[in-house]
């Protein structure tokens, strides 16, 4: 049996966390959760998401710092602040903010 889902967000849209105060840019999209059991074993029995959902990457930020984020669709809701993400890693991936998004930038060998 093939599981189908379909992601609601795309690669390079700004999403901010429903709960936690940081927000950042889609770079990747699981299909469903893709990471070890051990860090789905460390998020609180009472908040932890189902697996069978699209799990996004972010390059995140916060009053504090940057970071790489791993988050599920149902904890993610679209930044409507319309200002860019400063994480030092976008230029990596993504082209310059326009429209309140980033296009994809990168190169195919």
């Amino acid at each position: 049996m093939m599981l189908e889902t379909r992601a609601k967000y795309h690669l390079g849209q700004i999403l901010r966390h429903r709960k936690h105060p940081f927000r950042g840019v889609v770079f990747d999209v699981d299909a469903r959760f893709n990471n070890t059991d051990e860090w789905y074993a460390a998020i609180p029995e009472d908040s932890r998401p189902s697996k069978n959902q699209p799990f996004y990457h972010l390059l995140a930020e916060n009053d504090q710092s940057y970071y790489v984020a791993y988050v599920s669709e149902q904890n993610l809701v679209p930044d409507d602040s319309g200002g860019p993400v400063s994480h030092p890693d976008l230029p990596d991936l993504f082209g310059d903010f326009e429209d309140g998004r980033y296009p994809l930038h990168f190169q195919m060998n």
